[in-house]
């Protein structure tokens, strides 16, 4: 009939009042792409309620993890990196550093804090991923070194969180020394008599994997944690043959023999507490 003529193509409606949802106020696990509230996966310890998927946390939540009620006493909390090589790549490795300690609040890649555990005297030493891949330098190197003097003070038992892409590139030789460190004072620990509990998380790779993250008196890991010391291609690479299913899992690190055992998130403050009692129950035994 040709009386009437459409001069827009489509249909297009006002989304001047449309109610966007919140940024952040859902969590989709990435494993089994469920759906839950932020809040309800906090509640749940950043574990996924459906499959059971550990989502990465940051030290301070281990800390508050670990001691009772939350409460504990950080030592060498200022302690920051300094670049004697004058290290450069895409930016100063000094800028680096100022510009991670200020969009995450650290001062490096690790806490250290003691506290009570189950009412007994814990040193624990938290690494964060967040901050430059929890890459180990000389300050992450002499935390660890303090903390295992301030057990040794207290008489306590130290636990490490390992969460770590491994040694610092920025430092150089001086990341790579802090391998020998830490292992010699691990040394002096066992030398007092108090346990050193090992705890690997996704993902504890590199130079940490090398050095104090396998050499607990009990090495404990978090269910699928990504664990290995080279990557799975370079792994490859170097072989040249193809890898197992699930390489480089806690699962199957434990299966070949490198982990004593692992603990879902939900149950780690409870199995590390018994195993720190019959440590320390035997220590007290074998002095009798």
């Amino acid at each position: 009939m040709g009386w009437f003529k459409r001069i827009k193509e489509g249909i297009t409606t006002s989304t001047k009042d449309k109610k966007e949802t919140p940024e952040g106020l859902w969590y989709k696990c990435p494993k089994c792409s469920n759906v839950v509230s932020t809040d309800e996966h906090s509640d749940n310890k950043w574990v996924c309620i459906s499959c059971g998927y550990h989502e990465r946390i940051s030290g301070e939540e281990y800390l508050t993890l670990f001691f009772d009620e939350g409460k504990f006493v950080e030592f060498n909390k200022s302690m920051s990196s300094a670049d004697p090589l004058k290290f450069e790549d895409t930016k100063k490795y000094a800028d680096r550093v100022k510009a991670t300690q200020k969009k995450t609040g650290l001062k490096d890649a690790i806490r250290t804090a003691h506290g009570k555990m189950e009412g007994r005297q814990v040193v624990v030493a938290a690494m964060d991923f967040r901050f430059i891949g929890g890459s180990m330098g000389s300050v992450v190197g002499e935390k660890i070194s303090r903390a295992i003097d301030e057990a040794i003070k207290l008489k306590a038992p130290l636990i490490i969180v390992s969460k770590s892409g491994g040694a610092r590139m920025m430092e150089a030789g001086l990341s790579l020394m802090q391998m020998a460190k830490t292992s010699a004072k691990l040394t002096l620990l066992a030398s007092a008599g108090l346990p050193y509990l090992s705890l690997l998380t996704d993902p504890t790779t590199g130079g940490v994997t090398a050095s104090f993250a396998m050499l607990g008196d009990l090495n404990i890991a978090e269910p699928g944690a990504l664990i290995g010391f080279a990557g799975p291609r370079v792994v490859k690479e170097t072989i040249g043959k193809d890898l197992p299913e699930g390489f480089q899992t806690s699962e199957f690190v434990l299966e070949h023999g490198f982990l004593d055992f692992i603990a879902h998130r939900h149950e780690l403050k409870a199995k590390m507490a018994l195993a720190i009692d019959l440590f320390m129950e035997n220590e007290q035994v074998s002095k009798k």
